[in-house]
C-alpha cells in the first residue's frame, strides 16, 4: 500500500457522517507505518476501544469504513480465524467487526477480522500470532497477499453496494 495522509484518510470514509469524520482519531504514527508491508491501513480508535477503521486502495481510489467491534464473551476461550488473512488467534485476537452501510438504511455488514487489524503483518511473518496462528500452506507469499487483497475488496464491496 502507498503511504496516505490524514486528509486522504478522512476523505476515504464512506460510512461516516461529516461530524464523525471531523472527530476521527487518525493514527499519529502515519510516517512510521510499514507501508510496503501493508495491504490496507487498519487501526483501533484509542478513545473508543469498540471502534476501528479500515482503509484500502480500490483501483485508483481509497475506500475506508468505520467498524464496530462486538464485545467478547468473558470467560470463553476460543480459537478463531480472521476472514481477511486466515490467521487464527486464541481468545479475543479475532473480533466480529461490523460496518454500517452508507446511506442511512441501518443495514450493516460483518466479518471476523484480527482485532488489531494487523493482518498484513501476520501474513508476512512480521508479527507473531502465537502457536498455530498461521497454518502451513503451499501458496507463495504473493498468492497469500493476493488472496488477502481479494478478501478486503469483497468485504468493502459488500459494505458499499
Amino acid at each position: 500500500m502507498r503511504q496516505i495522509t490524514e486528509v486522504e484518510i478522512r476523505a476515504s470514509l464512506v460510512n461516516c457522517t461529516k461530524g464523525e469524520v471531523k472527530r476521527l482519531a487518525v493514527p499519529r504514527d502515519l510516517d512510521a507505518r510499514p507501508w510496503a508491508d501493508l495491504d490496507f491501513l487498519g487501526w483501533q480508535d484509542p478513545a473508543s476501544p469498540g471502534r476501528a477503521y479500515l482503509i484500502a486502495e480500490q483501483g485508483d481510489r481509497l475506500v475506508g469504513v468505520a467498524l464496530r467491534r462486538a464485545t467478547a464473551h468473558a470467560g470463553f476461550v476460543r480459537r478463531s480465524m480472521c476472514s481477511i488473512c486466515l490467521t487464527t488467534h486464541t481468545g479475543d485476537g479475532v473480533s466480529l467487526m461490523t460496518a454500517r452501510r452508507p446511506g442511512g438504511s441501518g443495514d450493516s455488514v460483518g466479518a471476523y477480522i484480527c482485532t488489531d487489524l494487523a493482518c498484513s503483518l501476520y501474513l508476512r511473518g512480521k508479527k507473531d500470532a502465537g502457536p498455530g496462528g498461521r497454518m502451513p500452506e503451499s501458496l507463495t507469499l504473493e498468492e497469500k497477499i493476493g488472496r488477502t487483497a481479494v478478501n478486503v475488496t469483497e468485504f468493502l464491496q459488500k459494505v458499499t453496494q
